[in-house]
C-alpha cells in the first residue's frame, strides 16, 4: 500500500482480536456514536437495534464510538449480527460478555473489555458515514482485513488492485522462503527475488 502512497491504513495496535488465530476480510459498514448525559435509555435501544438491523450480511461492522468507558458490543448484539450474516465487528472501544462471544465464534476486535453497558449514556448515530479511528479514515465499502496482527483498511476504490498486487508479493515471498528452506543464504535469496 506504500507503493500507492497510502500511509494511514493500519488501525491502532491496541485494537485486538478476541479470537487468536481467526482472520476476517470484507467490506466495511461504519457507525459513529457519542456519549452524553442527556441520552434516554429508549433512544439508545432504538438507535442500537436499528444499527444491528441495518448492517448488511457479508459486511464487517466498524465503529468509532468516541468513548472509552463502556462496552459497545455484547452477547445479544454479537449473536444478532452473526445470525444476520455479518462477518465481524471492529470497535475503537469496548466489549462485554467476552466468554459468550468467544463461545459463539463471532469475530470481534476491540480495545478493552468492561461490564459497563451503553444504555442511557451512549448513542449510536452516523450509520454508513465516514469515520476516523486514530489517523485512519474508514468509509462504508472500504475493504477490512483483520487477524492476529491487527486491522488494515483498504480504500474501496483501490481494493481490487491492491489485492491483486498483494497476491504477487506473497508469491515472491514464497519463492524466497522456499529458496531459504532449500539451503540458499537469506541475503542471496533477497538479492535473487528482491523481496524479504
Amino acid at each position: 500500500m506504500r507503493l500507492h502512497n497510502l500511509t494511514d491504513f493500519v488501525l491502532p495496535w491496541e485494537i485486538r482480536s478476541l479470537f487468536p488465530g481467526k482472520g476476517v476480510a470484507g467490506p466495511a459498514f461504519t457507525l459513529r456514536g457519542r456519549t452524553g448525559a442527556d441520552i434516554e435509555p429508549h433512544d439508545t435501544y432504538l438507535a442500537w437495534t436499528r444499527f444491528l438491523g441495518d448492517v448488511p450480511a457479508g459486511a464487517i461492522a466498524i465503529c468509532q464510538p468516541n468513548d472509552h468507558l463502556v462496552a459497545h458490543m455484547g452477547e445479544l448484539s454479537a449473536e444478532t449480527l452473526k445470525h444476520r450474516g455479518v462477518k465481524a465487528y471492529v470497535v475503537d472501544g469496548g466489549c462485554r460478555d467476552v466468554s459468550f462471544i468467544r463461545r459463539i465464534g463471532f469475530p470481534v476486535w476491540c480495545r478493552y473489555a468492561t461490564p459497563a453497558d451503553i444504555v442511557g449514556c451512549w448513542l449510536p448515530e452516523g450509520f454508513g458515514e465516514p469515520i476516523k479511528i486514530d489517523k485512519v479514515t474508514v468509509n462504508s465499502g472500504d475493504y477490512i482485513l483483520g487477524d492476529d496482527d491487527g486491522v488494515v483498511v483498504i480504500p474501496h476504490e483501490r481494493a481490487e488492485q491492491i489485492t491483486a498486487e498483494t497476491e504477487v508479493v506473497m508469491g515472491r515471498e514464497n519463492l524466497v522462503r522456499n529458496a531459504i528452506m532449500e539451503g540458499m543464504h537469506p541475503q542471496e535469496a533477497y538479492l535473487t527475488y528482491r523481496k524479504f
